[in-house]
């Protein structure tokens, strides 16, 4: 039987980690655990967020100033093979060498006319306390 999971966004991060591939590895380890016997007995499909990872590319990127930003479908595309292969290597330690495992990225499009971009419900990044975020906003305008 073919099964589709989505992983939520704890599933990879919990609000206020850092934003560490140790923590992510953690968190992805706990969930492949949780994932490994349906993906013995049936043929798993894993979706997943990556809100906090796609923003911390963004920031990472505003940082290095010889070059302009990349467009957030590249960053998107990073963030879908990095949270792929750490997936992909935590349920190949759970499954038996002759059950394959694969990852594969995903091109999405949407309309750009769409009223829903009108008021967006999914911001991407971290998420700054008011402390934080008057911080930032005096040390970068």
């Amino acid at each position: 039987m073919r099964i589709v999971v989505a992983l939520g966004g704890n599933a990879l991060l919990r609000r206020g980690e850092a934003l560490t591939a140790e923590n992510q590895r953690y968190n992805i380890k706990i969930a492949a655990k949780a994932l490994a016997p349906i993906a013995r007995e049936h043929d798993l499909i894993i979706s997943h967020g990556n809100g906090p990872q796609v923003g911390l590319l963004a920031l990472q990127g505003e940082a290095y100033k010889a070059n302009e930003a990349y467009p957030l479908d590249i960053l998107d595309a990073e963030t879908e093979g990095m949270i792929g292969y750490l997936i992909e290597q935590e349920l190949i330690n759970l499954l038996p060498a002759d059950r394959p495992c694969a990852t594969l990225l995903t091109q999405i499009e949407v309309d750009p006319k769409d009223p829903a971009f009108l008021q967006p419900t999914k911001p991407i990044g971290p998420v700054y306390s008011q402390i934080e975020a008057n911080k930032l906003a005096r040390e970068r305008g």
